[in-house]
């Protein structure tokens, strides 16, 4: 064989292999890791700390480099948006967030995206993307409760099984997904559950499915309004008011809802015990502080899911206050927060707390 011959031999082969890879490429789902730091992105000082560790320490770029499999499965690149522990979050990180999701949610290169978060307000970012972002494609909120530097370290797992989810077509539609420890939970229901095991998020209504080995197995969907059937838009949505939680229980007393109104709050939610139940200490002031304009949503802090009733308890019809249906306090402040940019008409928001 002459040495040309064998030139374009060894040209026609590397050309295969170059086409090859690109088919190959081109049959894998392209993912996108959008990065905010928290536990998943945190390291401690030793193996044995799985509580004692410093948050939002490891870039983006290592995380997907610290998972040579992730390649295997998706087209996988990374951005670093925050770098903050999720507790951190503000309102203004919301909006940038969610503008950041729904841009790259219209992109055509792009076939799912996954956010890495603290625990902490894991459940409140998913349920308002959930509520703003209008697309049909996998979002998946992943996140850790120990950090890589730990032993059983949980965020490798987890971050692996949330680009096999964001990837799939058949988790397309199901609204903005949380995937932890193998289970995949809808960010409306979702809730952190316990603040030092692995299976920290639980859903009072069930996961909507499993992820075991890169494969789904679905049980259920979301039947609220979210996403691409949701009224609202980040895109039109370029502030947030203020909304906060009141917490009470035994002896509680007006000091914060009196704060909260001073400092300027459109709403307040009420997080009572039980069915959310008011003291009679305090009816009187929530009716003066509605009668001021501020709405009063009435949520339940109960740990295994709260169900607040409307007209039991209280005569919410004559007081002009909004329950929470079954929305935690946490998640209450959100979809309050993302509703009073559209209205502030009583019968409107309380139609909003049971469509979403």
């Amino acid at each position: 064989m002459s040495h040309k011959t064998v030139k374009q031999w060894a040209l026609f082969v590397f050309s295969a292999v170059l086409i090859s890879s690109a088919a190959i490429a081109q049959t894998k789902p392209n993912v996108v890791i959008l990065a905010t730091g928290g536990t998943i992105a945190g390291a401690g000082a030793d193996v044995t700390n799985s509580a004692t560790y410093q948050a939002a320490k490891v870039p983006v770029d290592k995380l997907i480099a610290g998972i040579p499999q992730l390649s295997s499965v998706a087209n996988v690149r990374g951005e670093q948006v925050f770098q903050i522990a999720s507790e951190s979050f503000t309102n203004a990180n919301l909006l940038t967030l969610g503008k950041r999701v729904a841009a790259l949610a219209r992109q055509d290169d792009v076939d799912g995206i996954v956010i890495t978060h603290g625990t902490d307000t894991t459940e409140e970012t998913a349920y308002f993307l959930n509520l703003v972002v209008h697309t049909d494609k996998p979002i998946v909120v992943v996140a850790s409760m120990r950090p890589g530097t730990a032993m059983s370290a949980d965020g490798m797992l987890n971050l692996y099984s949330a680009v096999t989810v964001a990837g799939s077509k058949d988790a397309r539609g199901r609204g903005v997904m949380v995937v932890m420890n193998d289970e995949i939970d809808s960010g409306r229901d979702v809730t952190k559950a316990v603040n030092n095991k692995v299976e920290a998020f639980k859903s009072p209504w069930g996961p909507l499915g499993y992820v075991v080995e890169g494969k789904n197995y679905w049980f259920r969907r979301l039947d609220k309004r979210h996403t691409v059937n949701s009224e609202f838009d980040i895109e039109k949505i370029n502030a947030l008011p203020l909304v906060e939680i009141a917490y009470a229980g035994g002896n509680v007393d007006d000091v914060a809802y009196r704060a909260f109104a001073k400092a300027g709050a459109k709403a307040i939610i009420h997080a009572g015990p039980g069915n959310g139940s008011v003291s009679g200490a305090l009816v009187p002031v929530l009716r003066e502080l509605r009668g001021n304009g501020i709405q009063i949503i009435r949520s339940s802090h109960v740990n295994a899911g709260g169900f607040v009733l409307r007209n039991a308890e209280q005569p919410d019809d004559k007081y002009d206050w909004i329950v929470a249906h079954d929305l935690n306090p946490q998640k209450a402040r959100i979809l309050a927060t993302v509703a009073l940019t559209a209205t502030s008409d009583t019968k409107e928001l309380q139609r909003i707390f049971m469509e979403y």
